[in-house]
């Protein structure tokens, strides 16, 4: 049953990144595939599936301090949160999860992965339950042609301003 589901996430001594656990079992790999990739979109469309997985992220805020993406993170997981809307082409987007699994040693091809990036913002942002959108008072960074230290820059000052007021 779906209420049976633990997400949780650990930190990868290799990556320095977090791995994804479903149940005490490290699916990281598993869910960057196109197989799952393509799934995405048509369940997380299910309102008992994302009434689930919304309680799920509220509880890990509860802890504060934790950085979270997500199609609805700041209109339905977090709407009181100070946030930021991040986007890029579909084609940067597609680039980006091309690279990602070429450097996984996994197959994909460009074309199928800028179909799916395409499909599943179609598919998310026409949705009932929790569709994508930016919420009105998120700072929109598109980071399309931003390197990962300008992105950081532009963070800083964004927490510099929140800060100060």
């Amino acid at each position: 049953a779906i209420r049976d589901i633990r997400i949780t996430f650990r930190p990868n001594p290799e990556t320095g990144r977090p791995d994804t656990y479903l149940n005490g079992v490290n699916v990281e790999n598993k869910i960057r595939t196109m197989g799952v990739s393509s799934k995405v979109s048509p369940i997380s469309a299910l309102d008992f599936v994302r009434e689930a997985m919304v309680a799920q992220q509220q509880a890990m805020g509860k802890e504060k301090g934790i950085v979270m993406d997500g199609r609805d993170i700041g209109t339905t997981v977090f709407p009181d949160a100070n946030e930021n809307f991040v986007t890029a082409t579909p084609e940067i987007r597609a680039q980006r999860r091309f690279d990602e699994l070429k450097a996984k040693g996994q197959e994909g091809s460009f074309e199928e992965i800028l179909e799916n990036v395409k499909q599943r913002d179609y598919i998310d942002q026409h949705r009932e339950v929790s569709p994508l959108r930016k919420a009105d008072d998120a700072l929109l960074l598109d980071n399309s042609n931003l390197s990962i230290e300008q992105q950081k820059e532009w963070l800083s000052e964004q927490f510099g301003k929140v800060v100060k007021e």
